[in-house]
């Protein structure tokens, strides 16, 4: 999927499935009512949320139908550099969720900040210059929390996902992109290591780690 030459269409059916696949194996419904929900009941107003690297969208597009059935009011905007993402996650945009083609740096430059910052298989593409520069920038970003979300390396991990994902493969890179993606991911104490203070991991559901920290956004 890094790939900028990679088939288009199989790109496109990839984008479309991974809303399926994150429902099952990313653990957001339980960071959403562990983490998202009580924050926006204690914040008590209308909230900005950003998914950096939002990919097709289908994440933050959920969190959004989370929070308004619990009676919130969001405005959710998806960031992703990739113009191919966001053409895939324009498709899933309605009333207070939208998506722009902008990394970090981009949207620092142009003064904006959110309550809440996540993302989702993002941090094991990154190198490790990368991935402080994406850390710090979404602490920036933030006012409240920042919930980086991954999957968890383990051979239990890798072979399970090779057996359950061949029913929704076809036509898709999710076996090829999602198996590279379990071997190139860190075990919870590998991450910490990594990303050092203020961040906290932890392990939400089996193979999964949660990244967290306060963002440092002005909250005037």
């Amino acid at each position: 999927m890094d790939d900028p030459d990679c088939d288009p269409q199989a790109l496109a059916a990839t984008y479309r499935r991974f809303d399926l696949v994150n429902r099952v194996v990313s653990a957001w419904g339980h960071v959403y009512r562990s983490r998202v929900r009580p924050e926006l009941l204690a914040l008590g107003r209308p909230a900005r949320v950003l998914d950096l690297g939002c990919g097709g969208g289908d994440v933050l597009v959920r969190l959004a139908g989370l929070a308004a059935r619990d009676g919130f009011e969001l405005e959710c905007v998806g960031a992703d550099p990739d113009p191919r993402a966001i053409a895939a996650a324009r498709d899933r945009a309605r009333p207070g969720v939208r998506f722009v083609a902008q990394d970090s740096r981009a949207l620092l430059a142009a003064g904006e900040s959110f309550d809440i910052v996540v993302s989702n298989h993002v941090l094991h593409h990154l190198d490790a210059a990368a991935l402080r520069g994406f850390t710090d920038d979404s602490l920036a970003l933030s006012r409240g929390s920042v919930l980086h979300a991954d999957i968890a390396r383990g051979r239990l991990a890798y072979g399970l996902y090779a057996v359950g994902i061949a029913p929704l493969s076809a036509g898709t890179f999710l076996r090829v992109d999602g198996l590279r993606s379990i071997r190139r991911s860190y075990r919870a104490p590998e991450l910490a290591a990594a990303l050092g203070a203020p961040w906290r991991v932890e392990t939400p559901a089996p193979f999964r780690v949660l990244a967290v920290a306060r963002g440092e956004a002005s909250r005037a």
